[in-house]
């Protein structure tokens, strides 16, 4: 069990029942889970690190239709049928409603948690206030740490809606007076905070720290910077940003592609931004869990008895899994998948797929069934975790199992995208970044690497992760790939809207196109 999970455990079970005291705008909603600024004694300092955990509370509590949100439009999944949450397969379909619950969910959680994280960094400069030069020090490191998590929300926010605010303070009314940013303001924004958090964070991989294993180290920050590079389309930069974490020697990819999304590949050297879950390996009390019921299938016959299924939201395409197929490719599309027997069939109604690998089977090598069912045709093997790796007596789907946001692959393959786009090399080249990603598949490697080269392993490497293959796709206006199935994308889908009740409420200017 990993050292987090121990330590975290008994100050989860303080913040967990402690509320934030805010006097910020009631716009946002408030998230549990913080201190209570007066429970504190600032004298001692020992204490300070009860703000950073609350941090790394705050942003671990994500609501379990975030990543699902982020993720639906692409072409490497969809939203598994109909059923009680229609505007979500509408959004999957490019129809966007402003009323739906989604979308302002979204949009209140992640400014709630950016608020609340701001209000962490408030009390650490409380103790700071009151340090010795040496926890001074610290001080500076752990408010570095939490300006990376809210880069994070920051991030995201722009992705989705475009313009968004930029918030700093626990009482944002000024900040949000002052109108949006555009989405290219906001990932300038993010360059320089993550320039400045750098040098202030472990130059460590995250799971060598012993503090708080698994926390942010400037890794984390230059793989949040390199992101930021690329959606402004910086080359030079993100061959830079991302050749300083290669060269660093830290990070490898783990050996097993399949194990690195289960409960073996937690914390591994693979690892950069990790959010991490526990029932701290008891049968019965406190669990700190991400709902992972969503991505898991309705139906199933669980190789560890009354182990819980899911509810069928999040499915892996069709032109994903044929692409997979055509490419020759078994690990890697045996880890993404669930297949059950009805969706085996439909693949094998194209004539070209009538014969498949041994592999696509409705049993997973754990030995759990997955079962036919009305929602989708296939599950997301990479939000899986096998019945047998539950803890005993632990039941719920997926339960205390991480959700990996950002891996040694991606900065591989944003390194390699960077040179093919005329960055300029900095240590290894593209084909070297790409064919260490292929080796880890058994695929064979390739030489002279081109950007569609690179597009193409991005897809069958990162699919139904965070939304990666979609946010490549818009980034390039590649809208032919995202007409699939049925749907037509065009320019105007690229955002979503914003949520009727902040355009109700807030001072919404900017150009988000779906307003």
């Amino acid at each position: 069990m990993n050292t987090i999970k121990q330590n975290f455990k008994p100050w989860f079970a303080v913040l967990s029942a402690c509320l934030v005291l805010l006097s910020c705008s009631d716009r946002f909603d408030d998230r549990e889970g913080q201190l209570n600024a007066d429970d504190l004694d600032y004298s001692d300092t020992d204490n300070m690190i009860q703000a950073l955990v609350g941090a790394y509370n705050i942003i671990a509590t994500r609501g379990w239709e975030e990543p699902l949100l982020l993720s639906v439009r692409g072409d490497d999944v969809n939203a598994g049928g109909l059923g009680d949450q229609q505007p979500f397969t509408d959004t999957d379909n490019f129809i966007y409603d402003q009323n739906y619950w989604m979308y302002n969910s979204l949009w209140n959680v992640h400014y709630g948690d950016i608020v609340n994280l701001n209000t962490e960094i408030e009390l650490i400069n409380n103790f700071k206030d009151l340090a010795t030069p040496e926890d001074a020090q610290t001080a500076d490191q752990y408010i570095a740490e939490i300006t990376v998590l809210r880069a994070w929300l920051h991030f995201n926010l722009a992705r989705v809606f475009q313009d968004v605010f930029i918030i700093e303070t626990t009482q944002p009314d000024g900040e949000i007076a002052n109108g949006v940013a555009t989405k290219d303001e906001v990932m300038q924004y993010i360059i320089t905070q993550m320039d400045a958090a750098i040098p202030l964070l472990p130059n460590l991989r995250p799971n060598e720290r012993t503090d708080i294993p698994g926390g942010v180290t400037r890794f984390t920050a230059m793989a949040i910077k390199a992101m930021a590079q690329l959606e402004l389309q910086d080359y030079t930069g993100v061959a830079s940003t991302t050749g300083e974490i290669i060269n660093s020697g830290k990070f490898s990819l783990y050996d097993d592609f399949y194990g690195l999304f289960k409960k073996p590949g937690e914390l591994s050297n693979e690892s950069l931004f990790e959010l991490q879950f526990s029932d701290f390996g008891n049968s019965t009390g406190d669990s700190f869990y991400h709902l992972l019921a969503p991505f898991g299938p309705q139906g199933w016959t669980p190789a560890r008895e009354n182990a819980s299924g899911g509810w069928g939201f999040y499915e892996p395409s069709l032109k994903f899994i044929k692409f997979m197929l055509d490419r020759g490719e078994t690990t890697r599309l045996e880890s993404s998948v669930l297949f059950t027997d009805r969706g085996i069939a439909e693949l094998q109604t194209d004539p070209n797929y009538a014969t498949l690998p041994s592999f696509v089977s409705n049993t997973t090598r754990d030995g759990d069934v997955i079962n036919d069912y009305a929602r989708a045709l296939f599950a997301s093997g990479k939000h899986y975790l096998p019945s047998v790796q539950l803890t005993e007596g632990r039941n719920d789907y997926g339960g205390g199992k991480n959700m990996i946001v950002i891996r040694y692959a991606e900065i591989l393959l944003m390194y390699a995208e960077a040179v093919t786009r005329g960055g300029t090399p900095n240590g290894i080249s593209a084909d070297q970044a790409v064919n260490l990603i292929r080796t880890r598949a058994n695929m064979p490697t390739i030489t002279g690497v081109t950007s569609e080269d690179v597009m193409e392993e991005k897809f069958a490497e990162l699919a139904l992760e965070w939304g990666i293959r979609y946010y490549d796709m818009i980034r390039l206006d590649n809208y032919t790939e995202l007409s699939y199935d049925g749907r037509t994308f065009t320019a105007d889908d690229e955002y979503l809207p914003y949520p009727q009740a902040q355009v109700d409420a807030l001072p919404l200017g900017g150009t988000n196109s779906n307003q």
